[in-house]
């Protein structure tokens, strides 16, 4: 089951005592913050959870696989998630 922007307002909701209404707020600004952040090309990081790094990828030639044709694929920017410490040794505990 995925992770939802709705879930998370509810967990907000449920464990902080906002209102709905706050508690919608204050997701909705804390994504906006992270993805204005990005947009300036500046990594995020979140102690304990880890770090969304924008990477920039050059053009680079690719082909395709329906046609077999060649193409350039143009110059863009992936954004990239690193896990911090603490999470990868909770997640690897058995």
């Amino acid at each position: 089951m995925a992770l939802t922007k709705e879930k998370i307002i509810s967990d907000v909701y449920d464990q902080v005592g906002l209102g709905k209404k706050q508690s919608r707020a204050a997701v909705e600004s804390l994504i906006e913050t992270i993805k204005a952040t990005l947009e300036k090309d500046e990594d995020v990081l979140i102690s304990g959870f880890g770090k969304l790094i924008v990477k920039h990828k050059g053009s680079r030639r690719g082909r395709n696989p329906q046609t077999a044709e060649d193409l350039q694929l143009r110059a863009r920017n992936v954004i990239v998630f690193k896990t911090s410490g603490v999470l990868r040794n909770k997640l690897n505990q058995a």
